[in-house]
């Protein structure tokens, strides 16, 4: 399967909002969760970053979730 990075970062971002809200949370409780800025979180939503594995990894923790449910998405 050949995918672009924009539609890759895209569909991340949808994942990400989804299990944030899914948990009950706000970008701003998500970033203090993994004590990161919440433009961080804002700008991993609207795929106007790409993100590193670090920061992922910070993002599954306060999730409860294991990292390779981040990137487990249906592809649009």
């Amino acid at each position: 399967m050949n995918i672009s990075e924009e539609t890759f970062l895209v569909n991340l971002g949808i994942h990400v909002r989804q299990l944030r809200e899914k948990k009950g949370l706000s970008q701003q409780g998500l970033a203090d969760d993994c004590n990161i800025n919440k433009s961080q979180i804002a700008r991993l939503e609207v795929a106007k970053v790409n993100t590193g594995i670090k920061t992922l990894i910070k993002i599954a923790n306060a999730l409860d979730i294991e990292p390779k449910e981040l990137l487990d998405f249906p592809l649009k």
